[in-house]
């Protein structure tokens, strides 16, 4: 009680006197004794002038911010005294062999003491450790690679190898120059081929994404191949997301890529009877690959597999549709017939350089079919239904036997 009334009487001595100093009164304010004087104080009243008397609500002030600054220092240094138990009890786990990392900060310190339970606090720790030993590794393995790097580095300095890697960028630059002016040429006499950029709308964002690096697969695959074709996006709008897409990957190149960007549809741009939409919903198969028509592919890629979609909209305007005749082919094992955009540019390139199915279809996923058909589809149903047919006669023939054993066996009970 003692400290405690000391401590109050430094806080008010310390908050009044510098009042009492400004307003003219004595610093002798508060006596040695415990209780006040009441002639003192009303001799100074009488003295003093109205304007000269003591503002409370300054003097309030002036012991509140006497109190605030009391008690911020007191939580200041309850705050250091309890991170510095913080630290101790943390190194003393340390040495104790206990996950506990060797860098640690003051908010993580803040966050250890705030955790309600023991258990949290050593799985808290546990993170943060391997959090450190993470960083550890990645940072040797950096290291690691740096230092084989400068030594390959080294060892093609002394071994001449740098006239192979010069060879190589001369060869690879050669054949994009190569790859360049044969998809120039494709512009001017090429077969025109046209994506479909419609489909935004039946498809999330995660679809439109996967969509388009099947389309960059395909330009690819196109400006590698012997005859390109003259690739058409047509109805890609300059606010779509496929357009940003396409940004986002090709960045500067996108500008320079060797196709036509169109916003108009394709049945403005090319006529209505040279037009065949590939579609796997058409009732009609495709049996030849015809050089002198303009292909549509749907740049559509569908998880839930939509249905009719594109047929839908080719019968909309007006268009000749067809199927890849992958039944007749190939004996379909299980999946739907829809391919994936840069499998229908591998086959129709192939289709287009030689005319052989099989070959095309060889880029279909082996996952989905069990193999080649060597006979017709007609020729292998007959031979089912024969084989159906000859089995359900031989069973009929063997119950009839059981019956006539069970018939006589009855008689001969009788």
């Amino acid at each position: 009680m003692q400290s405690a009334n000391a401590l109050l009487k430094k806080i008010v001595r310390s908050s009044i006197l510098p009042f009492a100093a400004q307003h003219g009164m004595k610093k002798d304010l508060f006596p040695p004794s415990r209780t006040l004087s009441l002639s003192l104080c009303q001799k100074q009243d009488k003295s003093c002038s109205p304007s000269e008397k003591v503002d409370l609500d300054a003097w309030k002030k002036v012991m509140k911010s006497g109190l605030q600054e009391v008690s911020e220092t007191v939580s200041e240094s309850k705050e250091l005294s309890s991170l510095a138990g913080a630290r101790e009890i943390l190194q003393m786990w340390r040495l104790a062999g206990r996950l506990v990392p060797e860098n640690i900060t003051e908010e993580q310190v803040k966050a250890f003491m705030e955790c309600p339970s023991k258990s949290a606090q050593k799985k808290y720790l546990k993170f943060l450790y391997l959090k450190e030993l993470y960083k550890k590794k990645d940072k040797r393995k950096m290291e690691e690679k740096r230092q084989r790097r400068l030594e390959t580095q080294e060892q093609a300095a002394k071994s001449g190898e740098t006239k192979k890697n010069s060879f190589m960028c001369l060869w690879t630059n050669s054949m994009d120059r190569a790859y360049n002016w044969r998809a120039a040429q494709s512009m001017i006499f090429g077969q025109p081929l046209v994506f479909d950029m419609s489909y935004e709308k039946d498809m999330s964002v995660r679809e439109v994404t996967n969509t388009v690096r099947q389309l960059v697969l395909s330009e690819s695959c196109n400006r590698r191949s012997v005859d390109p074709f003259h690739i058409h996006f047509c109805n890609l709008k300059t606010d779509s997301l496929y357009y940003e897409e396409f940004v986002k990957h090709y960045r500067e190149a996108w500008g320079k890529l060797l196709i036509t960007v169109t916003e108009q549809c394709y049945t403005e741009v090319f006529p209505k009877d040279k037009l065949i939409y590939l579609t796997a919903d058409s009732p009609k198969v495709m049996k030849t690959f015809d050089h002198d028509k303009i292909y549509i592919v749907g740049s559509m890629v569908d998880k839930s597999i939509k249905t009719g979609v594109s047929l839908a909209q080719a019968k909309r305007l007006g268009l000749e549709t067809a199927a890849l005749p992958l039944e007749k082919y190939l004996l379909w094992n299980t999946g739907a017939k829809n391919l994936t955009l840069d499998q229908m540019m591998h086959i129709l390139l192939t289709l287009k350089d030689t005319g052989d199915w099989k070959k095309a279809l060889e880029f279909v996923p082996k996952r989905k079919y069990c193999g080649f058909v060597s006979k017709p589809v007609s020729e292998l149903k007959k031979a089912l239904n024969l084989i159906n047919t000859l089995k359900l006669r031989k069973r009929q023939q063997e119950v009839g036997k059981q019956f006539a054993k069970n018939y006589s066996k009855k008689l001969m009970q009788k």
